[in-house]
């Protein structure tokens, strides 16, 4: 097996859409983040489940003031990115459950008032998971 190392200039491509993966998903950490905290409070109260042993309001604002925190720290710390990329994919993962509620309790929020919309944002969360390892630099293709 021949293994062909990556040109310089692929790794700067690769090394760019990494950073502009980490700014943007910190950027719109920030932003909904403050959205929990602000505008948006009472429709992320609405997606808290039901069995959730907190009060909704201190779910929110606690999560709002996390996602603010990882948001802000993936994009000003970028030495940090691969910790905090990680912790923003496992953040993702541990408010998963919440998202699954949503849909099975059919809670109306954020627009997804059918059964069908809740279930379509169940794949997104992936997509965030991913996007987390990414711009952290998890998931680079080896140098050889």
């Amino acid at each position: 097996m021949i293994r062909r190392s990556r040109s310089r200039g692929d790794r700067t491509r690769a090394s760019l859409t990494r950073t502009v993966t980490r700014v943007t998903l910190g950027a719109a950490m920030v932003a909904a983040g403050i959205a929990h905290l602000t505008t948006q409070r009472q429709e992320f109260q609405a997606q808290v489940p039901g069995w959730f042993p907190l009060d909704e309001d201190l779910t929110v604002v606690s999560s709002g003031v996390v996602e603010i925190a990882l948001g802000a720290a993936y994009v000003a710390l970028p030495r940090h990115k691969r910790l905090i990329g990680g912790l923003l994919a496992a953040f993702f993962v541990v408010i998963f459950p919440g998202n699954v509620a949503q849909y099975l309790e059919g809670t109306d929020a954020f627009g997804l008032d059918t059964d069908r919309k809740r279930l379509v944002r169940l794949f997104f969360q992936p997509v965030l998971v991913l996007a987390a390892l990414y711009g952290g630099g998890w998931l680079r293709r080896s140098r050889s």
